[in-house]
């Protein structure tokens, strides 16, 4: 699943192309997607002027009067502006056809992203009740520990709770632990104050450099340009279960942790 830097990765390639543009058409070729497109969001959309392109946690919000379009990218989705009359392949369910003569194009093979409608002044459903951006300086170690007191699950799953702090999954999850030296097993409420400084360092570093290298490639995503994101060849532990720890030579171990493969580094995390 594309994670928070792939999703910004994704929304500063697109912004340049379509701020500013008048929608022209909503092309669906499918509404069968997560849930169901809204069959009035053609209508919605027609003829107003996209006046920005933000993210939150791992939502794009593209915004028009009156309202924004929320899309997320699923498990294999990805947004392409590219020329009108390029035509489309198997799996490219929505076409944002735009004045200047391109579209912006979703293609999802599995179909689990989505594109919905959030009018001016409501917070719709999927938005509300979640935590800090990571990168805001709502999100620090103070922040942490105070929400993790009383804690008995693991400080990973804390970690990738998107009401404690958003659109910190399962590959930055680990990467973050294995920087602050915090085994993903251990019970939230059993780190330090000084250790969960350490981990919120952490995780805004690795998001912010992962944003600055174009995101991790992993299986379907790719940037709006066609080109992989480079941060996947600098993972520490993610997906490198039983091979040598990268800093001090241990073997990576990996379990099941909330139904998620984790690893992690037994002799650098405790």
């Amino acid at each position: 699943m594309p994670e928070l830097p792939e999703v910004e990765t994704t929304r500063r390639g697109i912004a340049p192309h379509v701020v500013g543009r008048t929608v022209r058409e909503l092309v669906l070729r499918t509404r069968k997607l997560r849930w169901p497109v809204p069959p009035a969001l053609p209508g919605l959309l027609e003829g107003r002027r996209i006046e920005a392109v933000d993210r939150r946690a791992k939502y794009l919000l593209l915004r028009v009067d009156g309202g924004a379009v929320i899309v997320h990218l699923g498990m294999s989705g990805s947004l392409r502006v590219l020329d009108d009359g390029v035509p489309p392949r198997k799996h490219d369910h929505v076409d944002l056809v735009l004045d200047s003569g391109q579209r912006l194009r979703f293609n999802d093979p599995r179909r689990f992203g989505c594109w919905l409608w959030q009018p001016a002044g409501r917070t719709h459903d999927l938005l509300a009740g979640l935590g800090p951006e990571p990168l805001s300086d709502d999100f620090d170690g103070d922040h942490l520990w105070r929400l993790s007191r009383r804690r008995r699950g693991s400080v990973k799953n804390f970690l990738m709770d998107q009401a404690v702090v958003v659109g910190v999954g399962n590959i930055y999850a680990a990467e973050a632990l294995f920087r602050a030296g915090i085994d993903p097993r251990r019970a939230a409420g059993r780190v330090s104050r000084e250790r969960y400084a350490a981990l919120a360092a952490a995780v805004k570093d690795i998001l912010a450099h992962a944003i600055r290298r174009g995101g991790t490639t992993l299986r379907d995503f790719l940037k709006p340009d066609g080109e992989p994101g480079y941060f996947e060849q600098e993972l520490f532990v993610y997906g490198r279960a039983g091979e040598a720890c990268k800093a001090c030579g241990t073997l990576i171990r990996t379990r099941n942790i909330g139904q998620r493969a984790s690893c992690w580094c037994p002799a650098c995390q405790r």
